[in-house]
């Protein structure tokens, strides 16, 4: 009978769709997704979720789960650089590639945020959107399956200079770094800080208006002291803000060490723990900052501080 034939080849078909799109789900592939290769197998990916109730491309954000998750799992959030200007929630991921899959396989989860740039939005537009989605990760831990005592977060560049800011004024409760409605209730364990910029009027281009911290701010640094210190993490810090680990390249020519010498030396001064990493010959970003030592180091410091 071919009417017969025809309905089991179709229901064949339905069968291996929906055994495909579950794939998809248990497996985290996504078309979508440009660095899903370099999370573990089996890792479960929720991509491209918006965090803010609107349609902006730069209000989503991605989250990662270890596979066969029993309990609920510590949360790293991931902040991309760019100079404020560029990039997005997949970039850093791609030379940082074994790093992430290690802090998948030891049973973290991980959020990697986008944010709006500069030229969209100037400061503090950056970080509410950062405190945002922190807050809708918090908000949907439950479903989500992460412990909402035990975040930390993770920034590279201007994505370091971002997470260290919402690491250290947190407790500072600043109402203008929170968009209306957004949970205050989360807090940080931890904080880890590749080669993020600390002070924006120690930055070469301070008199610049065209410069990345400029345009940033709205103003030069020299112009608009006020707005660099509102802009500048070492502002914020005081002897209740959570453990650092800061890394830096050497030879860094784009945000210079003094930077995260400056942001150490303020947290010591305050009686905060921190270590900072130099790493020699690195430069600004790269490969060099994903080898054995420098990611022995982080998850090391990630397993303490959320365990």
């Amino acid at each position: 009978n071919i009417n017969l034939i025809v309905r089991i080849m179709s229901l064949k078909r339905i069968q291996v769709i929906t055994l495909l799109a579950s794939f998809v789900v248990l497996h985290g592939f996504s078309q979508n997704n440009p660095v899903i290769d370099a999370f573990p197998k089996g890792t479960v990916l929720h991509g491209n979720l918006p965090y803010n109730q609107d349609d902006l491309p730069k209000h989503l954000l991605d989250i990662y789960l270890p596979p066969d998750v029993k309990a609920k799992v510590p949360l790293v959030v991931f902040i991309h650089g760019g100079g404020w200007l560029v990039n997005d929630k997949y970039a850093d991921i791609g030379y940082m590639r074994n790093t992430v899959a290690e802090i998948i396989s030891s049973g973290f989860a991980l959020a990697s945020i986008d944010y709006r740039f500069a030229t969209q939005a100037i400061f503090p537009a950056q970080i509410q959107d950062c405190n945002r989605a922190i807050s809708f990760l918090y908000d949907h831990a439950d479903q989500y399956g992460f412990d909402k005592n035990r975040f930390a977060v993770m920034g590279f560049s201007a994505g370091g200079h971002l997470a260290s800011l919402v690491g250290l004024s947190k407790n500072d409760n600043i109402h203008s770094f929170f968009m209306p409605g957004t949970t205050k209730l989360f807090s940080f364990k931890a904080v880890v800080d590749f080669y993020g910029p600390a002070e924006l009027i120690l930055f070469p281009g301070n008199n610049d208006p065209k410069s990345p911290e400029s345009l940033l701010i709205g103003a030069s640094p020299l112009s608009r002291p006020d707005l660099a210190k509102a802009a500048s993490p070492v502002t914020y810090v005081d002897k209740n803000d959570p453990p650092f680990l800061i890394v830096h390249g050497e030879k860094d020519d784009l945000v210079s060490p003094k930077q995260s010498q400056l942001l150490s030396s303020w947290l010591t001064v305050a009686g905060v723990q921190n270590e900072l990493i130099i790493v020699k010959d690195a430069p600004h970003y790269g490969a060099m900052f994903d080898v054995d030592d420098i990611r022995n180091k982080v998850v090391g410091f990630l397993k303490k501080q959320l365990k």
